[in-house]
């Protein structure tokens, strides 16, 4: 049993939503709009909404399963509850939602190279990218190191000072909106829109960070749920607002070409050289922010797995000054070093939202089975998993006509993962006696 936060220690709601904010509005809207755009066209604001639909009908299930069980396993814990015959399912999802979280780390490190390199005057450069992203990450370990209130207190600042930004950028670039740039809109089909939402799902993924430090949590019962619905809906209505300025400002063409740098792209029609250089000051905030509030909750889920021998158990080790998981967090960000370092910006992208859509969709059907236990109203939970069901499905097959090859590399990681767990597990089970 670890022990819990002490008084001063635990989060409030304001860190909570900066913690479920600051996961969310990460790489999101700067690294994956260009995506966006590129599969559903001038469409690319509705699968945002779209994205954000289907978090708040996965929060539901977190919430409600949150609340039933106070613990900070998370999905891990929330599929051992409701298949205790069947453990590989939540040992197996388990595994996969931390590989999904290395990748996410990745993903906002990546964008936050590439950003800090264009603002330093060296855009393009892969070696600027990847010592100013191994910088961020090395600085947030660092950070989450020394507590839990630290990093709730760094993420507070780091969060509310991007909303600011971001909702200027927003605010700013509506005067330089074009009509006929939104039409026609359904240019590529209505199934884009759901296959571009499923794609930028990494960009909501950020929520599920609150429940995985639920036992931290100040007055949970009251907090968690108006944190993740709020940080959704905070979150949901930045990206709308950015978006249609985007695709208002430019061509598909355009945002498509700019790939990660569509955002400050789109800001200069508005505010010229001053749009790119703050939508570039925005995106180191908000990758920060998502690397910190990542690194927090990632690391409470890891150690509550190697409590139950599910990981090794050194990832259950905590410091005696600050009670924070320390092996768990050093792990995290070495491997996210790595990921950063080698992947493409497609294939973490990719990688990370189908982690998320098909682990919310394991958590449904979670509380789907506990729904007594958690007095979840099933009509909600099944409408939640066939919204994200045939949003899982679209992608599939875009990306099967589309990106074949990045759809292969995807499988080739859920491979390697499964082939990783399986050794574990085993090594686990032949070693117990000596651990």
């Amino acid at each position: 049993m670890q022990p819990d936060a002490t008084a001063h220690e635990k989060l409030g709601l304001p860190e909570l939503i900066a913690i479920g904010v600051g996961g969310m509005i990460g790489g999101g809207i700067f690294s994956v709009l260009g995506i966006a755009v590129a599969i559903a066209g001038r469409a690319a604001p509705l699968a945002f909404a779209v994205g954000g639909l289907v978090a708040l009908v996965a929060g539901y299930s977190y919430i409600k399963l949150a609340l039933a069980m106070r613990n900070d396993g998370a999905s891990f814990t929330y599929l051992e509850r409701a298949f205790p015959r069947a453990l590989f399912v939540s040992r197996l999802a388990g595994w996969i939602v931390i590989v999904g979280y290395i990748g996410t780390l990745s993903l906002y490190a990546f964008t936050f190279g590439a950003y800090g390199a264009d603002l330093l005057g060296a855009p393009g450069s892969r070696a600027a990218r990847i010592v100013l992203s191994n910088a961020v990450l090395l600085f947030f370990m660092v950070i989450n190191l020394h507590g839990v209130r630290s990093s709730g207190r760094a993420e507070d600042i780091i969060v509310y000072t991007k909303i600011i930004i971001m909702s200027l950028i927003a605010v700013a670039g509506f005067s330089s909106m074009q009509r006929d740039h939104l039409t026609p809109m359904f240019e590529n089909g209505v199934g884009s829109v759901f296959a571009a939402g499923a794609m930028v799902f990494v960009a909501f993924e950020g929520f599920q960070l609150i429940t995985n430090a639920v036992q931290e949590i100040d007055r949970p019962g009251r907090n968690v749920p108006r944190s993740i619905y709020g940080a959704i809906i905070i979150t949901t209505t930045l990206y709308l607002a950015l978006a249609f300025v985007a695709v208002g400002s430019l061509t598909p063409a355009q945002l498509t070409a700019a790939e990660e740098y569509a955002l400050a792209v789109a800001a200069e029609p508005a505010l010229g050289d001053a749009g790119r250089v703050l939508v570039a000051l925005a995106a180191l905030l908000a990758t920060s922010s998502a690397i910190n509030a990542t690194a927090l909750g990632a690391s409470r889920m890891m150690s509550e797995m190697a409590t139950k021998r599910v990981m090794p158990p050194a990832f259950s080790f905590r410091s005696r000054n600050h009670n924070v998981p320390w092996v768990a967090i050093v792990t995290l960000i070495a491997l996210a070093v790595v990921f950063s370092t080698m992947n493409s910006l497609d294939t973490i992208a990719s990688f990370s939202s189908f982690t998320f859509m098909v682990v919310s969709f394991g958590v449904c059907i979670a509380n789907f089975r506990l729904r007594r236990q958690t007095g979840a109203h099933p009509l909600l939970i099944l409408c939640g998993m066939a919204l994200i069901a045939v949003a899982v499905g679209l992608l599939v097959m875009h990306m099967w006509r589309a990106s074949r090859a990045t759809l292969i590399n995807v499988a080739a990681l859920y491979s390697l993962v499964v082939v990783v767990e399986l050794v574990v597990t085993r090594w686990l089970k032949t070693n117990a006696s000596r651990l």
